[in-house]
């Protein structure tokens, strides 16, 4: 077997008895990432992994393909129907922003007026997560990989709330790989790297550029792509460095 995956595997272990926790919770959204984690905490914990379902205006087919993941892998699973909690919140929440002076509610009109109402996904998806780790003293795992955790393609405190983050060392190239190894269905690890952020939404549209080319930079540095690539990769990792790091305080301190 891949040494990289013995080697998570144990790491797996080791983060939860360190921790003194019970097992592992995962939240699988249909996609590759996700469906080679879970696999790696079955494996780690086989008895204690839970998979979780998440559907929150959600594309059908995401649903599906998790469903398909699970029961490929015959873990425990539920699925938590977001969808009404997301409805009762986002009145309240486009209603405050309505209400606001225009000098304050001028800075809603700027960026994609989509995100801040997508992000609303990921945090009620956290929030579900860590109800249920809670409950079964287990760990919530993430499913972020290094491709994008280096760019901060990922929601605050949403998808990026975990406990650990088992893949998050590993390009999206070598988590397909993996996913080979694994034996994850052909079809998730050809699906298109979405966030499920809308229906149709995809990672490398919403980026605005090719994992290929992110993973050139990644691992040749700055002359493996152009230099005008490397600078927008450059200033877009500067940007997102808060959301990789403890929120900082006036003395500088690292806790």
């Amino acid at each position: 077997m891949n040494p990289r995956i013995t080697d998570i595997v144990e790491w797996l272990r080791r983060r939860v008895n360190a921790a003194a926790a019970r097992g592992l919770v995962v939240g699988v959204s249909g996609g590759v990432d996700s469906a080679v984690v879970l696999r790696l905490c079955q494996m780690a914990m086989p008895e204690q992994t839970l998979a979780v379902t998440l559907p929150c205006s959600s594309d059908p087919q995401d649903e599906a393909d998790a469903g398909l993941v699970v029961t490929h892998f015959d873990v425990p699973s539920i699925v938590i129907d977001l969808e009404p909690a997301y409805e009762a919140i986002v009145l309240p929440l486009q209603s405050a922003l309505a209400s606001l002076p225009p000098a304050i509610a001028g800075a809603a009109t700027a960026g994609d007026s989509r995100l801040p109402l997508a992000n609303v996904r990921p945090r009620l998806r956290m929030t579900a997560l860590y109800f249920l780790a809670n409950s079964l003293n287990y760990l919530v795992v993430g499913t972020g990989n290094r491709s994008e955790l280096m760019v901060g393609y990922f929601t605050k405190h949403g998808d990026g709330g975990v406990d650990i983050l088992p893949i998050g060392h590993l390009l999206k190239s070598d988590v397909k790989e993996i996913a080979r190894e694994l034996g994850v269905p052909q079809p998730i690890i050809d699906k298109p790297p979405s966030a499920g952020l809308w229906v149709g939404q995809t990672d490398e549209a919403e980026m605005g550029f090719r994992y290929a080319d992110l993973e050139r930079y990644l691992a040749d540095g700055p002359e493996g792509v152009s230099p005008a690539f490397a600078l927008r990769l450059e200033r877009l990792i500067r940007s997102t460095e808060h959301k990789r790091a403890l929120p900082p305080d006036p003395s500088g301190a690292n806790f």
